[in-house]
């Protein structure tokens, strides 16, 4: 006899108060209800009901001369952006002074923006030309500038606690990235 047909065929005893209660409000018994195993079905693919739809946060495991080193064992030797769970490369000049609204493009773009961006300026907090804050100012993006060992810390910080929060990392060591030619 399937455990279905046994559950099925059993009434609830009135020993506890709850299943009492039900009792004598509905005055007749209630009877266990069990669903039928699954059989002949596999699943097809895992889901994983506790995941959210955000990317999990990209977290920086340190940062030193070399470039910045990420949780996922990733070095990042030049200027990069964080945003959404992803790593983008920023083609920035080497001095701040020099950034612009040029440089902010991603951000018009991309929805939805993020609340905050952190920037990192290097091994000290330098900051951009007024053109570069007004025009996060213009988005709706918050600015929070410091150098890029603070700015590391702080973008996992606030990542951790759920907030639509970018980063801007300039290296400690200025770096440029290495553009390939293209091939045909």
């Amino acid at each position: 006899m399937s455990i279905r047909l046994l559950a099925a065929r059993l009434p609830c005893r009135a020993s506890s108060p709850f299943l009492q209660a039900q009792t004598i409000n509905n005055s007749r018994p209630r009877f266990i209800q069990t669903t039928p195993p699954r059989q002949n079905s596999r699943p097809t693919s895992l889901t994983n009901i506790l995941a959210s739809d955000t990317p999990p946060a990209v977290q920086v495991s340190s940062v030193s001369e070399d470039g910045i080193l990420l949780e996922d064992g990733l070095l990042l030797p030049a200027a990069c952006i964080f945003l959404d769970g992803k790593v983008f490369l920023w083609d920035v000049p080497d001095s701040v002074t020099q950034w612009g609204r040029e440089h902010l493009a991603m951000f018009e773009v991309v929805v939805p923006k993020p609340e905050i961006l952190i920037l990192g300026t290097g091994v000290e907090m330098a900051h951009p030309p007024p053109s570069f804050r007004s025009h996060l100012a213009e988005l709706g993006i918050q600015l929070d500038v410091m150098s890029t060992k603070n700015a590391c810390s702080t973008y996992n910080l606030l990542s951790e606690e759920g907030r639509r929060v970018a980063a801007a990392l300039a290296p400690l060591v200025p770096r440029r990235w290495q553009k390939s030619s293209l091939r045909q």
